[in-house]
């Protein structure tokens, strides 16, 4: 995994040209780098897909734009559990937002294997996330009169979809593009359908959901 000592280098040359970068912030990148590598590896390795985990081992890349944005998210939220609120982590994250166009604040806590597939246009907010979490371009996970949703293992949000307020999300649970689950409960092994939140249509198809799920991740 040299390659993560790269985009580190990367990250503090980006993070100093844009928001200054002291003596002592450079330590704290320091002194988490470990966790950070340790993350990589064990969510990479969970990953199914040639560029992020071959036959060898895990891959990564700081000039793949989207494994470059792991790097900035698990650095952002290993500084805050490390350090609690500081302005390091506030640098990398507003850097995540230029780099990415997603907002995943560095105070979110994402399981350990989770994947984002063209994030663009993407708010993840306070809920609680659970392994082999994928996510796509403009999807929103927020509340709604401060109650956040809990979603289970093996949950697909296809490009579009929405989770709002007080929901809990079974798992093997594949939401598709544009669906819109507001304050609603969606049990085990569905795939639910509906822009309109009130007028959801949940479809049980086991066989389906194992087969896009198995297309991701590696159980």
């Amino acid at each position: 995994m040299n390659k993560v000592i790269e985009g580190k280098k990367i990250l503090e040359k980006q993070v100093s040209a844009l928001w200054g970068l002291s003596q002592e912030e450079m330590e704290m990148l320091d002194g988490v780098f470990e966790n950070v590598q340790l993350r990589f590896e064990k969510c990479f390795s969970h990953i199914k897909n040639k560029y992020y985990n071959a036959q060898d081992g895990v891959i990564f890349s700081p000039y793949h734009n989207c494994q470059y944005s792991f790097l900035l998210y698990f650095y952002s939220n290993e500084l805050f559990k490390e350090y609690g609120d500081n302005d390091l982590s506030s640098k990398i994250y507003c850097t995540l937002k230029m780099c990415s166009a997603m907002d995943l604040f560095y105070q979110i806590e994402m399981p350990e294997v989770f994947l984002f597939d063209h994030p663009v246009g993407t708010v993840l907010g306070r809920a609680c996330y659970r392994n082999n979490f994928l996510f796509m371009q403009n999807c929103t996970v927020g509340n709604n009169r401060g109650i956040y949703p809990n979603i289970g293992e093996n949950v697909i949000m296809m490009s579009g979809a929405k989770i709002l307020g007080n929901c809990n999300i079974g798992n093997n649970v594949i939401l598709s593009a544009n669906c819109y689950v507001l304050d609603t409960d969606i049990p085990d092994n569905s795939i639910v359908y509906g822009g309109n939140p009130r007028e959801l249509e949940i479809v049980h198809n086991k066989e389906r959901i194992d087969e896009l799920i198995n297309t991701f991740f590696i159980l």
